[in-house]
């Protein structure tokens, strides 16, 4: 079975990576780069200006964000990833129990396809503009679009699952080409904006009064908001969350050679999420000022700018974003039907994506998602952090249900869904931004599983592997 899952096009889902599948640091910087400077940052970047961020909390908010987030995947992701060389999905299985596993990797799956779906939807924005296909946003949450943007969207999101079936060594090789261009894409796009804005002088750019008057006209038509600087940071850090302190880069970074591959969220974090989410808002702050329209759809400020050459970068940014994610969920998607090949759940997770995308809405609230799957998938890392770094020192068994063929560990269930159920009932009851609860229910997971695993393994017999 072994040597059957390693033939499966170097994918090895269900065993460690072998030391000739290793792969070099530049197949990790090429990635992130590709996957970080993403058609969604056409997104994102103006919603920032929309929800009132000053331009100074946002460059020194993104500053400090990323810093953190590139520090928590060197030091809390890859040594892990190195040492077991298994994906998260299959770590979790020999800890929790296959048949919790296979709850968590649904609702991980399902998570990752909405967020692959917004990508879809940005890049469609993009292709529907010379083809002069409306992107509208709908007020119902899962409401579609036009029929024809609906059609453009299956369109797109087929494209996209085909490339992310073909492997990791393919994703990766997409993002390789195309970061290097998009990067310089999404910096044009900035400058461009300054000049059509007639920021000329270093002075005009410090002062601000065009990031304010876009503010201001905004708040005008939708009320008056506010995004503070700890929020931005906060956001910055945590917007990945599901990939850092969730795990879910174990399953990336399981093919580093080096130590050194664990800095490659840097490139995303810094040409992505902050030269590009800055560019992009400024494009918003553009095209206020140009047309008196208040509209984020990625694929006109993209054109607005730079014309085809914008388009074809919004397309491009999406791909080499949703490629990654569906990928992702592939692997999720096959921890719950093992049996079944990688290729295939990773078409089924294109398809839940593209199903996604047909809701424009779903993107346009992108802020409070990424913070809110963080919060339901964030902790689960813990577990991992904890059964690895500490149930030792605890004199304590490490992969505890594949040592006893549990399939439900009762103390990975209670200590993920009790402090996840206290942070969903704060984000949707009490109107807590998401992204501020992903660190206290992390925290909260590792000492409820440490606490719990005490009693559940003085009450269980533990059989050697």
């Amino acid at each position: 079975m072994a040597e059957e899952q390693s033939n499966n096009k170097g994918e090895f889902e269900r065993e460690p990576v072998p030391d000739s599948a290793l792969k070099g640091p530049s197949k990790f910087w090429g990635m992130y780069a590709g996957e970080h400077a993403a058609g969604t940052e056409f997104m994102i970047g103006p919603l920032f200006l929309g929800a009132g961020a000053s331009l100074q909390d946002l460059v020194l908010g993104l500053l400090l964000g990323n810093v953190l987030a590139v520090l928590t995947w060197r030091y809390l992701v890859t040594p892990i990833a190195m040492a077991k060389r298994m994906t998260l999905y299959y770590q979790l299985e020999r800890i929790a129990g296959g048949s919790l596993t296979k709850f968590y990797n649904l609702i991980n799956g399902l998570l990752f396809c909405f967020l692959a779906g917004a990508m879809v939807t940005v890049s469609a924005s993009a292709v529907g503009i010379p083809f002069d296909i409306t992107y509208t946003v709908p007020t119902e949450t899962f409401g579609f679009g036009e029929m024809s943007f609906t059609i453009l969207v299956v369109i797109v999101g087929v494209v996209m699952a085909v490339i992310a079936a073909a492997g990791y060594e393919t994703v990766a090789r997409v993002a390789n080409v195309a970061a290097p261009w998009m990067i310089a894409i999404f910096a044009a796009c900035g400058l461009i904006s300054l000049g059509q804005m007639e920021v000329n002088s270093f002075s005009a750019l410090t002062e601000g009064n065009f990031w304010n008057d876009a503010i201001a006209f905004v708040q005008e038509r939708e009320g008056p908001q506010d995004f503070s600087f700890w929020q931005i940071v906060v956001f910055a850090w945590l917007c990945n969350g599901a990939m850092h302190f969730g795990m879910a880069d174990l399953s990336i970074f399981r093919f580093a050679r080096n130590a050194s591959s664990g800095w490659a969220p840097a490139i995303g974090m810094f040409l992505g999420h902050y030269m590009a989410w800055i560019a992009a808002a400024l494009l918003l702050a553009a095209q206020i000022k140009l047309s008196q329209d208040h509209t984020a759809n990625p694929g006109a400020l993209a054109w607005g700018a730079l014309g085809w050459t914008g388009i074809l970068c919004v397309v491009i940014a999406g791909w080499t974003t949703a490629n990654p994610t569906i990928y992702r969920a592939g692997l999720a998607f096959q921890g719950i039907l093992p049996k079944q090949s990688r290729v295939t759940m990773t078409l089924l997770a294109g398809a839940v994506a593209t199903l996604a995308g047909a809701f424009p809405n779903l993107s346009a609230q992108l802020l409070g998602f990424v913070g809110t799957y963080g919060t339901v998938l964030g902790p689960m890392g813990a577990v991992i952090f904890v059964d690895y770094h500490l149930m030792k020192r605890f004199s304590l068994v490490d992969e505890y249900a594949v040592r006893t063929s549990s399939t439900c560990n009762l103390a990975v269930l209670i200590a993920w869904l009790l402090p996840v159920s206290v942070g969903l009932y704060l984000i949707f009851w009490q109107g807590v931004f998401a992204a501020f609860l992903v660190i206290p229910c992390w925290i909260a997971c590792g000492i409820l599983y440490l606490v719990l695993s005490k009693v559940t393994q003085q009450a269980l017999p533990v059989t050697s592997t």
